[in-house]
């Protein structure tokens, strides 16, 4: 490019940048998009001094949860959790107001025996052949009559049980003359998962009063109170709606469940330990004495001759009575809903104590149709 074509290119440049007047146009100064501060949210550090941790850092401060604050997943109980029939979620046996046991299989008493029906269960069917795809197996259900004779309950004596489902209506009223009927034998319960899950009941025709429901949500035994009346809107008694445990109030939820031979004799509730009596162990853990505890419960473990801790539905650890006094239990959230016992952290969601030495003829036994 020549000079002459330079000079023109710087010409035409220099005009462009005039308004039509021919002034020069000011360059304007347009407002920041954050105003200025004294105090920013956010600096940059001086030379040499460590930056800031950033949200969400190790170092931050942890913030507490909106909604279970401070505690841990295994004591928050959601909202929903707290009314309706979700109150029921553990099935409770209450005998005139008092919890005497809860109704999953590992916590059965261990003389209770299943009555075995017959039952379709699923088979493989091979290509091409005429297989039925299933086979005839067999169904655990368990006696009613016979749960409360081996909880210690005489059926003679009783006046009425209540069997409860989700909704009031749909529960089972057997009077004494019902329990000592033929029918009783029929009268009787299951588990969704066969060793596991929420009970259900099988009801013969024409037994007892009121609609069976498809599930338990609890069972209510009365021997010396009046039992409440069941009519189209629930249970009544003296007048009086009962939208909790007639005699006792609101049903028992969570803990771990403590049996001395069968019956329910104490409940270990981690909000309710006292901190001051307990010590720190060796992973830095609160942890209680079980004898102190069972003690202070009023549990007499005098004729005890051992001990079982009940994981996963099963008895799966057995220590002998000897060990009762010095053993110790965590019931920190590595627990997952139970204690951890001794030092060896042994996982129990429920304990076991018994009068006499188990038999292994006394243990329950699951079978290729449970699966």
């Amino acid at each position: 490019m020549t000079s002459r074509h330079l000079l023109l290119v710087s010409l035409l440049g220099l005009v462009a940048c005039r308004d039509a007047t021919g002034k020069q146009e000011e360059v304007a100064v347009r407002a920041a998009p954050v105003a200025p501060t004294t105090n920013p949210t956010t600096s940059i550090p001086a030379a040499g001094s460590a930056p800031t941790p950033a949200a969400g850092s190790g170092s931050a401060a942890k913030v507490k949860d909106p909604q279970k604050g401070d505690k841990i997943d295994n004591e928050w109980v959601p909202a929903e959790f707290k009314t309706g029939a979700a109150r029921w979620k553990d099935t409770g046996v209450y005998l005139d107001g008092k919890p005497v046991a809860f109704l999953t299989w590992g916590e059965l008493p261990i003389t209770l025996k299943p009555t075995w029906l017959k039952d379709k269960v699923s088979a493989n069917k091979r290509p091409g052949s005429t297989d039925l795809g299933w086979r005839w197996g067999q169904q655990r259900f368990y006696r009613f009559i016979d749960y409360l004779k081996a909880l210690g309950i005489d059926i003679n004596k009783v006046k009425e049980m209540h069997v409860y489902g989700p909704r009031f209506s749909e529960s089972v009223i057997a009077s004494r003359a019902d329990l000592q009927s033929p029918r009783a034998n029929d009268f009787m319960f299951r588990f969704g998962g066969n060793v596991n899950g929420k009970a259900i009941p099988r009801v013969p025709q024409g037994f007892g009063g009121g609609r069976p429901p498809d599930k338990i949500s609890a069972v209510m035994i009365y021997m010396e109170k009046k039992p409440p009346t069941l009519d189209s809107e629930g249970f009544m008694l003296d007048g009086v709606p009962q939208e909790g445990v007639p005699y006792y109030g609101e049903p028992i939820r969570g803990g771990v469940r403590v049996y001395l031979d069968n019956r329910l004799a104490a409940i270990i509730k981690r909000q309710e330990l006292d901190p001051t009596a307990a010590k720190t162990a060796a992973n830095g853990e609160l942890e209680w004495s079980l004898g102190a505890f069972l003690a202070a419960q009023g549990v007499d473990t005098s004729k005890v001759v051992e001990l079982w801790a009940i994981r996963d539905d099963k008895r799966a650890d057995k220590f002998p009575a000897s060990d009762i006094s010095a053993m110790t239990f965590q019931a920190s959230s590595q627990a997952k809903g139970g204690v951890l016992l001794t030092d060896k952290l042994i996982r129990a969601n429920a304990i076991a104590l018994h009068t006499r030495a188990l038999e292994p003829a006394d243990m329950p036994i699951t079978t290729a149709d449970d699966d």
